[in-house]
């Protein structure tokens, strides 16, 4: 079990934290949008439904933008904007 944080395209990246509990989905989550830049679009893949409250909540504080929100068997899928 590896966090993962990739650039899949052009101002898009991906970052797999499947199998991690709290608080490390919502620190690897802030880690990986300070190393992108404003506009730039981070695709988040988590598997512990406890992190999305925290995740959601420091979002909401740094004026990220939640483009979407899914679930995927298992894991929850957040699409998030930077600001």
């Amino acid at each position: 079990m590896a966090m993962k944080f990739e650039k899949t395209s052009e101002g898009k990246f991906m970052l797999d934290v499947c199998g991690y509990v709290c608080p490390h989905p919502q620190i690897y989550c802030k880690k990986s949008l300070e190393k992108m830049a404003e506009g730039d679009v981070l695709v988040m893949v988590f598997d512990n439904p406890s992190s999305a409250e925290t995740i959601l909540q420091m979002l909401e504080q740094a004026g990220h933008d939640l483009m979407e929100k899914k679930q995927e068997g298992g894991k929850l899928i957040f699409v998030i904007k930077k600001a």
